[in-house]
């Protein structure tokens, strides 16, 4: 039992410096990220609330949001670096530093569906629910697209040029949701980094894509 000692003591010492370290990271991140977007965040609105869900996750709202949006939320997840087990294995599903955006719409949108990377890890997710609720699936492009059976012909036509919009907001995009209740658009990119560019015109780059939504 003795000869265990020193060796469990380097192991705890390793998992609480890895755990700091990585908490750190994150905190920096996002913090970095937070910095970034609040300087654009006046094109969509005023008087955001924000609150760290942990050290791998910051939740930015804005109840009163900018035309075309009622409402609008931002979520900044990231890996989980403070726990090495667990980052090792969320990097094997193929989990990335994300920025989710989702909002509730001036105007329901007619039509449901989604544009999905299904190599991604919240495209892969999104897939498994909408095959789950048979939802009708056809290629587009590299990603996948999904919608209820009934109107797919229909919303097939409208994807590809709201995914043109997507992409001048963020050029990869994991997940692009529209739908009737909230959130009723909702997008999954990679997390901006801070000198990727303007923040504002990111920011201006949503209206517009929330605005080809709703319409």
């Amino acid at each position: 039992m003795n000869q265990l000692q020193p060796w469990l003591v380097v192991a705890v010492a390793v998992v609480m410096g890895w755990f700091g370290g990585g908490v750190i990271w994150n905190i920096r991140r996002g913090n970095a990220v937070l910095k970034w977007i609040q300087a654009g965040l006046p094109a969509v609105g005023e008087k955001t609330t924000l609150r760290w869900l942990g050290s791998s996750a910051v939740e930015l709202g804005i109840a009163k949001a900018r035309a075309p949006f009622r409402r609008f939320e931002l979520v900044l997840v990231m890996e989980p670096r403070d726990v090495p087990w667990l980052w090792l294995w969320s990097l094997a599903r193929g989990r990335r530093d994300m920025l989710i955006l989702r909002g509730q719409l001036a105007g329901a949108p007619r039509l449901e569906y989604e544009v999905i990377a299904p190599q991604s890890w919240t495209g892969r997710e999104a897939l498994g629910r909408a095959r789950m609720a048979q939802w009708g699936d056809e290629p587009l492009g590299d990603l996948r697209f999904v919608a209820p059976k009934a109107s797919l012909p229909v919303s097939r036509g409208n994807a590809p040029a709201l995914l043109d919009s997507a992409r001048n907001v963020h050029p990869t995009v994991w997940r692009l949701a529209v739908r009737r209740e909230f959130p009723q658009l909702e997008l999954h990119i990679p997390l901006p980094h801070p000198k990727t560019g303007d923040a504002r015109q990111f920011f201006e780059a949503v209206r517009a894509l929330a605005q080809q939504a709703a319409g």
